[in-house]
């Protein structure tokens, strides 16, 4: 394996490689808008979020969150995919009050 970085390029031997995609969430850019995040930087949603919220609702009434940013999800592509088909129901809900 090639790796590159800003501190310049190295190789390794490698016989296996698993990618771990969402192990850091990207959501500096959150910041500031109202949508509680964990001490890791993951989204808060559901009742951790607060005790009024739908299971993939944020602490920002009508965003929702599905996937690896979650806090408390679990990290796989088949349970992503699950929670993408799960919030079309939560949006049309939100849409419809």
């Amino acid at each position: 394996m090639r790796w590159r970085s800003a501190g310049g390029e190295s190789r390794h031997a490698i016989q296996h490689l698993f990618l771990f995609i969402g192990a850091e969430p990207n959501t500096d850019w959150l910041s500031g808008c109202g949508v509680a995040l964990d001490d890791h930087g993951f989204v808060c949603t559901g009742l951790d979020a607060g005790a009024d919220r739908q299971p993939l609702e944020t602490s920002r009434p009508g965003v929702f969150a599905i996937g690896d940013v979650r806090a408390d999800s679990v990290k796989r592509v088949a349970s992503a995919v699950g929670e993408g088909a799960q919030v079309v129901a939560a949006l049309h809900g939100f849409l419809e009050s």
